[in-house]
């Protein structure tokens, strides 16, 4: 039995891995502030804002694969007041980025600083249910939830392979970020304070309509 759990333990992990990878790619409101943290305050800014996304991942992972019903049921009812403080945060945070000014030298990396960026996006993970839901179906697509004796064992090597698979995401951004950054004046940092701004707005903008929607005739 135990030869034959320990490959299923190494595949399920191999898939957390793949899972959290790949729902951390597509561009939003957290990659974007990761990308201009990372071109204003250095390569630890913006991967500690990353590291705070992937500790969220691992707790709606969790909670999408054990079933953790109390959670689900929580995001579920507040699922309206998440979205306003979310919508609310994220057009602050790119009224903020829109009118900030690149520094003219390195900003040094104080342990506030870095909790900061950690906490925020932590914050801004948690005020969007939808990403556990998202969990859940790629979770159900991969074969999770098969109650067979390595049930939890392959669930929580899963669940960790989510967060690593996430925090590697955000460290190949950072790291490319960070490298590109030398060859960026102050000039289209200004350009890219603009665009980020804009879009984490527009971002807010459409979570704060949704709420609208809900309300709406079907």
């Amino acid at each position: 039995m135990l030869g034959q759990g320990i490959p299923i333990v190494e595949a399920y992990f191999v898939k957390g891995l793949i899972i959290g990878f790949s729902l951390s790619i597509p561009v939003g409101p957290i990659a974007l502030l990761c990308i201009r943290r990372t071109l204003a305050r250095g390569l630890l800014s913006g991967l500690f804002s990353g590291l705070g996304a992937a500790t969220a991942d691992i707790v709606y992972g969790a909670a999408a694969g054990f079933g953790v019903g109390f959670l689900a049921n929580f995001l579920i009812r507040h699922d309206i007041v998440l979205r306003l403080v979310g919508g609310a945060f994220l057009c602050f945070l790119g009224i903020r980025t829109f009118q900030s000014v690149p520094p003219t030298s390195p900003e040094n990396h104080d342990e506030i600083g870095l909790v900061r960026d950690y906490v925020s996006t932590l914050f801004l993970t948690f005020t969007n249910p939808m990403t556990m839901f998202a969990f859940a179906a790629v979770f159900a697509a991969a074969g999770v939830g098969e109650r067979d004796g390595n049930y939890w064992l392959s669930t929580a090597v899963l669940v960790l392979g989510v967060g690593l698979g996430s925090a590697v995401w955000w460290l190949c951004l950072t790291g490319l970020v960070s490298f590109l950054h030398g060859r960026i004046n102050p000039a289209g940092l200004r350009i890219i304070n603009r665009i980020s701004g804009a879009a984490i707005g527009l971002f807010g903008i459409g979570v704060l309509l949704s709420i609208v929607l809900i309300f709406l005739p079907k």
